[in-house]
């Protein structure tokens, strides 16, 4: 199974907390397409109506602190970012990523030598970060394999349904 993203990078810096991934006055709804509209828009007003399919979210430490919602990394995932890369990310963010189904990295150094913009490759498989316009390579872990097939299959719940044959 190769998982090879590719996008350009969204920057944010340290503690982006789940408040301004999706703010408290949206979350009446559950529906992804309705979350992925105001994904952001706390901290980037511009980033739900610029973002673009497989783009990718940089951050710094502590990515997704605050509030245990669901909603934040549907959010983020619905808006069609193929993965977040940060120095760190809250325990609730990195559990729930996974859960739903949205590819996550830790790198200690990959967002302070990646700028706005930069394209950016990702072997999920490998372990292996790429700014394309740098044209530096950086390794970091890979999950293993369960963990990939999980969210290869969309998450927790598609994994579960497709195991049970349901």
């Amino acid at each position: 199974m190769n998982h090879l993203l590719r996008g350009n990078a969204w920057k944010y810096g340290d503690n982006v907390d789940t408040d301004v991934i999706i703010p408290a006055r949206y979350l009446n709804t559950s529906d992804p397409t309705e979350l992925a509209r105001h994904c952001m828009e706390d901290i980037d007003e511009n980033f739900a109506k610029k973002v673009h399919p497989n783009d990718v979210v940089v951050a710094g430490e502590n990515f997704g602190c605050g509030s245990s919602r669901e909603h934040a990394p549907i959010a983020i995932k619905a808006s069609g970012v193929s993965i977040v890369i940060a120095k760190s990310f809250a325990r609730i963010f990195f559990r729930n990523a996974i859960n739903i189904g949205l590819p996550i990295l830790e790198h200690p150094t990959f967002t302070d030598e990646c700028s706005i913009g930069d394209e950016i490759e990702v072997d999920l498989d490998k372990g292996i970060l790429r700014n394309v316009t740098t044209g530096k390579d950086y390794a970091c872990s890979a999950f293993p394999k369960e963990i990939q097939h999980l969210i290869s299959q969309g998450g927790l719940i598609n994994y579960t349904k497709n195991k049970l044959g349901v």
